[in-house]
């Protein structure tokens, strides 16, 4: 899905922390969005973003992994419109 809608992207790899069956990895991704991502048209804006993934190997093989990564400002890169909640106890405590 994400080499469909960058088809220029590219993961540089800052950190690497391994201890037994696990890996830490801080990485950066670059890319152009030129191709669909989720139903949104491509935009032709170039995006950054930072993440870290955490993996368990077993054999070699990645059998899970977690990452937490920067999808906001991804979003923000892109020029998407970003949707406003619309709860009220959220309103008033933006509010407050």
């Amino acid at each position: 899905m994400y080499l469909a809608a960058f088809p220029d992207l590219q993961y540089t790899l800052h950190d690497e922390v391994a201890e037994g069956d696990i890996i830490a990895v801080r990485w950066t991704a670059t890319g152009t969005h030129k191709g669909e991502l989720n139903g949104i048209a491509p935009t032709g804006r170039r995006f950054q973003v930072t993440g870290t993934t955490t993996a368990c190997l077993r054999n070699g093989k990645f059998i899970e992994s977690w990452s937490n990564w920067d999808a906001l400002g991804l979003m923000e890169q892109l020029g998407l419109p970003l949707s406003q909640p619309k709860d009220r106890a959220t309103q008033i405590r933006r509010s407050a």
